[in-house]
């Protein structure tokens, strides 16, 4: 349900400047405590490759993208990387992986949209595999320069997962406010 904020060179270009400063390297602390490194990690939505990076020195990481400008952007920065075309709603892969992160990617779906993705994801991961994704934290949605944000709270997020993961952890954490972002960290049923 993204706008084209994301599809044009431009705007690639304004959102890797606008997030230079920004990394998932403490949400990535965190899934170290629960994925062992070295594992097979699917990223949804690597956007400027910054958390990409990360990941790859820790685990087998294959980033992905719905942008072909950001897929252009991260094969041009780590041409030894692997990335694949997928939005994270219908996640079209053969691929099963140990774990799956995203960083504030999956507050692009409606609520519908993000119960077929948490059922994809499902699908995708080895036994006992392992998700990790933050969110907006908050109540409502709004169109920010034209993408449908999606705020969430720790019961909504439980709810949501509850079917598919067991949930090992929902904290919230600042991104740029106090206890603005919500992590949740769950294991396949």
């Amino acid at each position: 349900m993204e706008g084209d904020y994301y599809k044009t060179k431009d705007s690639v270009n304004e959102y890797i400047h606008l997030a230079k400063d920004v990394s998932g390297k403490e949400l990535i602390e965190k899934l170290k405590q629960f994925l062992p490194l070295h594992s097979s990690l699917l990223e949804i939505g690597s956007g400027p490759g910054t958390d990409w990076r990360i990941l790859n020195k820790l685990y087998k990481v294959i980033g992905s993208d719905n942008s072909i400008e950001f897929l252009n952007h991260l094969i041009n920065e780590n041409p030894t990387g692997t990335f694949l075309e997928l939005d994270a709603l219908s996640l079209l892969s053969e691929k099963k992986f140990d774990g799956i992160y995203s960083n504030k990617v999956l507050h692009h779906l409606t609520d519908n949209e993000l119960l077929l993705s948490i059922k994809r994801q499902h699908e995708l991961l080895d036994s006992n595999g392992i998700i990790c994704h933050s969110f907006w934290k908050g109540k409502g949605s709004e169109v920010f320069k034209g993408l449908f944000v999606n705020y969430h709270s720790e019961s909504s997020l439980n709810e949501s997962f509850n079917n598919y993961f067991e949930i090992l952890s929902i904290e919230d954490y600042k991104e740029f406010e106090d206890a603005d972002s919500l992590l949740l960290i769950g294991k396949k049923r």
